[in-house]
């Protein structure tokens, strides 16, 4: 839709040039009716001084005649009329642009100027000049001046309405300029407006015209290009913005589109990834996570089925962990594939994801997912690290084409099935080594306790044996006394043990097991036992409360069996530092023992595994006959957050 204007005047230069010209063309014209008005004003003055010293000349005369005809005539004052005359007339004939004088240039004005200056020069002036050489003569000079006076100041009356009339002519001049200038001003004013409006109003408006079609949505305007000029420019300018808005703006909406669609395709790519990670990293059986990964996997993609298989570095075998969408046959088939073998095996060994289009492949060999009745299959690495766990791979019945944020997304999802394989792993080792570790402390506590206390009895049993052959009954009543009393130590260190390791804690009961161990061991052994608890910093965890207490169940056991004490005290204070104390008033020991009794007591190198396990510090001190006092820092740095 283009603007439709009348075409312009003058617009093939450049606007600036014809703004000069148009100026430089007033100006000039101005100048010129200023000076003509000017001309005109100073001639009608010129004249206006001319017809008052026209009439002077009347005055003079009449002023010569009277004087000479007085009785006594006086002489210089004749002479000095006389000669005003005479200046009088060569002022007319010279002019005066000062004053300013004039005599206007008309051959009628020039022709009675002629005759009034001849009348003067020829008739009245050689009378006066004969009077004031010869007074004598006066009274007949003066008789002929006045002869001659009444045709002098006739033809000097003449002279003034002759100038008159030039003079009343050049005022029409004057007059009818002032008018052609003020029409002309009007006329030039209405061109100068006219062609401001062709050049600059009219192409201003043609865009501002254009403008606001184009904000109401309209590409198709046009603005005219009428000239070369910045205005024409400006319209060439305007008109390829259109033109190239147009076309963007017929792509926008296909554009929009097309970025609406990827986004949503992106969100729902981010918002499964955003669900498989947090489904991956809940705790639960290997097979049940694959079989949710798959699952996931095969609503994301749109697939028809689908497999997950672990690789057994071992043997180099993929085994089929998972699947959905195969018929019994295909997965007893597929149970066990070797890396390398078929195309997932190939795929596997490549480390890169493939999409295989049956269609293009040849056709004088079926794999058995063709036979399932897929048409394209999808296939990727489950890796962590570099470290190939194994693959997963999706079946299509209808091709599917994946995009470049289609592979980056399928090869995404093994990694996180990687990573989450993987802590599964780890986390198993780690039960396993926790699993282990304690074994390990229950061996030494049995070896410690419980083995110790057998063998002590096979003794007994073999002393007995030996009393019984030598008929010495009074040995073998004081062996079977030992012998009840080994049997009665072994169960309360086989009880003692069950007790121990069936404890579990939760965060802050700590200062609950420490009082309920103590009144189980004064209940038991009649040695009383004071608890002091200064507990004002955050609770440990449950795994370092439960090493903390088996180490107090270790040092009270240390007291009933070695120890032969009265009282026991417990301290706890937990502030910054974490620091558990188990004092008894028994026998007590030299400390340069202590290292020679950790090497050869069980129970005492527990208590150091389990404060190293804690990053805490073990330290014992005693003195023979003054007790003994072990002691547990754990400092702020090393103490973990419950």
């Amino acid at each position: 839709m283009g603007i439709n204007w009348r075409s312009p005047i003058g617009r093939h230069h450049k606007l600036g040039v014809r703004l000069v010209s148009v100026s430089l063309a007033g100006l000039l014209f101005g100048l010129s009716m200023v000076t003509g008005t000017l001309w005109l004003s100073w001639a009608l003055e010129g004249a206006a001084a001319a017809i008052n010293d026209t009439g002077s000349l009347r005055m003079q005369s009449v002023r010569i005649g009277l004087n000479l005809n007085r009785p006594v005539a006086d002489v210089e004052q004749l002479r000095h009329h006389a000669d005003a005359l005479n200046q009088t007339l060569n002022n007319l004939t010279q002019g005066d642009p000062q004053r300013p004088l004039r005599m206007p240039n008309s051959p009628g004005v020039q022709n009675q100027f002629a005759r009034v200056s001849a009348t003067w020069h020829n008739a009245l002036l050689p009378l006066v000049q004969s009077t004031l050489t010869d007074p004598a003569r006066r009274t007949a000079d003066a008789a002929a001046y006045t002869g001659q006076l009444a045709d002098f100041v006739a033809q000097a009356d003449r002279l003034a309405s002759l100038i008159e009339v030039e003079n009343a002519r050049d005022t029409a001049y004057l007059r009818g300029s002032q008018l052609a200038l003020i029409v002309l001003m009007l006329v030039g004013c209405v061109a100068t407006i006219y062609l401001l409006y062709g050049w600059v109003i009219r192409p201003v408006e043609a865009l501002r015209k254009g403008i606001a079609q184009m904000s109401s949505g309209n590409f198709d305007v046009e603005v005219p290009v009428e000239g070369h000029d910045e205005f024409g420019e400006l319209a060439t300018g305007f008109n390829n913005m259109a033109a190239e808005l147009k076309a963007l703006y017929a792509n926008l909406e296909n554009r929009v589109r097309q970025k609406t669609l990827q986004l949503a395709t992106q969100n729902r790519a981010l918002s499964t990834l955003y669900q498989l990670s947090a489904y991956l990293s809940q705790p639960g059986e290997l097979e049940q996570r694959c079989k949710g990964f798959l699952s996931r996997l095969v609503e994301h993609f749109e697939a028809d089925g689908g497999t997950v298989r672990i690789l057994d570095p071992r043997q180099n075998n993929l085994h089929l962990t998972v699947h959905e969408g195969l018929s019994p046959a295909f997965v007893k088939q597929e149970q066990c594939v070797h890396a390398g073998d078929c195309l997932c095996g190939e795929a596997s060994q490549k480390g890169i994801t493939t999409i295989h289009d049956f269609r293009k492949l040849p056709t004088d060999f079926h794999y058995l997912c063709q036979e399932e009745g897929f048409n394209s299959i999808a296939i990727a690495q489950i890796n962590n690290g570099g470290l190939q766990l194994g693959s997963y791979t999706l079946h299509f019945r209808t091709p599917r084409q994946f995009s470049e944020e289609d592979r980056r997304l399928f090869d995404s999802f093994g990694q996180h099935l990687g990573v989450a394989i993987e802590n599964q792993r780890l986390l198993a080792r780690t039960r396993e080594l926790a699993v282990a570790e304690e074994r390990n402390l229950v061996a030494q506590g049995l070896h410690d306790s419980i083995a110790q206390g057998l063998n002590f009895l096979k003794l007994q049993v073999q002393m007995l044996q030996d009393s019984l052959e030598r008929d010495a009954k009074h040995e073998v009543k004081e062996v079977i006394g030992l012998i009840e009393t080994g049997l009665r130590e072994s169960y309360e260190d086989v009880r003692e043990l069950l007790l121990n390791f069936r404890i579990k804690l939760d965060e802050g009961d700590l200062v609950d097991a420490l009082n309920n161990s103590a009144e189980r061991f004064e209940r038991q052994n009649k040695i009383p036992v004071i608890v002091h608890v200064d507990n004002h910093g955050a609770p440990l965890p449950a795994e370092q409360q439960l090493q903390v207490l088996f180490i107090v169940q270790e040092a009270l056991s240390n007291i009933r069996k070695h120890a032969l004490a009265k009282h026991v005290t417990i301290t706890l204070d937990n502030t910054d530092d974490f620091v558990l104390t188990v004092t008894d008033d028994g026998c007590g020991f030299h400390t340069e023992q202590v290292d020679a009794r950790a090497a050869r007591s069980v129970g005492l190198h527990i208590m150091h595994e389990r404060a190293a396990r804690l990053g805490a510090r073990l330290e014992v001190f005693s003195n023979p006959g003054l007790g003994t006092r072990i002691t547990l820092h754990l400092e702020h740095v090393a103490r973990a957050t419950a």
